[in-house]
């Protein structure tokens, strides 16, 4: 097992490299908004394919090597209850405290989704690190394939909720730092935390959000084209977290 000052130097310099993929959303300044506008709805699209890829293709089946299909349901479940119950509240809030809460709560969470996620995904790799350096660096390029995707799909969410582009990509690198947080976790704890049952509570977090909140938007479209390049961008966003899957594999 790696341990030590060096493993913590690359495990921190691995999840600020990781956080900075928060930002990718960007680019999209360098756009008109015309352009920006035709943008958000693939965004979003995207966005709940790779959401569904990530809890169906990576996260639960984690979570089923070391739990029985009951446990790993449960967390599931768990974490999808969870973010109904909050989701819930946060509506109940936004009615009773307009002014306090001027956003659509999806955006808020997808943050905390995100957060939770990148959390979870810090303690994952920097644990599989500290075991094995080069299994620790694969899993960390795929774990930036998959992020690069995700995040821009939730930039796409949070402008299409309301942000500005500015506090969107404010917000989303904040929620980003969890991942490097989630590393020194793991370093400090040398890999003993429960993982298999966090990642599938997360997954059921991923689910929810996808499900319930951003694959709405992509039936809601009034016109045929619409329609099917929202579902060809949904697809390609669960495509492309197959192929990393299987490359994992």
């Amino acid at each position: 097992m790696v341990a030590g000052l060096n493993a913590l130097l690359i495990i921190a310099a691995g999840g600020l490299l990781m956080n900075l993929i928060t930002l990718v959303g960007g680019l999209t300044v360098f756009l008109s908004p015309r352009r920006q506008e035709r943008l958000l709805l693939p965004l979003i699209a995207l966005a709940a394919g790779s959401l569904l890829g990530g809890a169906l293709f990576h996260m639960l089946p984690q979570g089923l090597v070391a739990l029985t299909p009951l446990a790993a349901g449960s967390c599931l479940a768990a974490g999808f209850s969870l973010f109904l119950g909050l989701e819930q509240w946060l509506r109940w809030h936004h009615s009773h405290h307009p002014r306090v809460n001027t956003v659509q709560p999806v955006a808020l969470l997808v943050l905390l989704g995100d957060a939770l996620h990148n959390f979870v995904g810090g303690l994952g790799i920097a644990s599989t690190f500290l075991i094995n350096p080069a299994a620790g660096a694969a899993a960390w390029l795929a774990a930036a394939a998959h992020e690069l995707p995700q995040e821009l799909g939730d930039y796409g969410v949070l402008v299409h909720s309301g942000w500005r582009p500015a506090d969107a990509l404010r917000w989303n690198f904040i929620s980003g730092l969890t991942f490097p947080l989630g590393g020194l976790l793991a370093w400090l704890l040398a890999g003993s935390l429960p993982l298999p049952a966090l990642v599938a509570f997360a997954a059921g977090n991923f689910l929810y959000i996808a499900a319930s909140d951003l694959v709405p938007e992509i039936k809601a479209q009034t016109t045929a084209r619409e329609a099917a390049q929202s579902v060809g961008w949904f697809a390609a966003g669960l495509l492309l977290l197959w192929l990393l899957a299987m490359a994992e594999h």
